[in-house]
């Protein structure tokens, strides 16, 4: 049997705007929410669930996201139109900029929580 991730919670000040914060760059759309969840469905059917846990401090996380060639470039158009800059590592260090890994592109930035957010077209494997 092979193991596929279902769902991950997501950590928020704001779990309805920060879903739909992430779904408005990737191009997903905010699901009804669902007990104290609010989720966004990905390509390969894994949720990120939203969820707000006030007063607590929020502890960043890193969410890497495969997203089709052809679509890359609207992704970073919209980070641009949305004022939130992109990254070519994951230091945040050199910005403005994509990467070129393992012969795709990639990019990092930060969501409304400060949780480390990547988009890549290749995956990193060694194949």
């Amino acid at each position: 049997m092979t193991a596929e991730l279902n769902h991950t919670v997501v950590h928020a000040t704001d779990k309805r705007r920060s879903a739909e914060f992430i779904a408005s760059i990737l191009g997903l759309e905010v699901g009804r929410p669902l007990g104290p969840f609010v989720p966004v469905t990905t390509g390969n059917r894994a949720t990120l669930d939203f969820y707000e846990n006030p007063g607590e401090p929020i502890a960043s996380q890193h969410y890497a996201f495969l997203v089709p060639e052809e679509e890359f470039d609207t992704m970073i158009a919209r980070l641009e139109a949305a004022g939130v800059t992109y990254y070519a590592d994951p230091q945040h260090t050199d910005p403005g900029r994509t990467n070129d890994l393992f012969g795709g592109r990639g990019a990092y930035f930060d969501d409304l929580d400060g949780h480390n957010m990547e988009i890549l077209t290749r995956p990193y494997t060694s194949e």
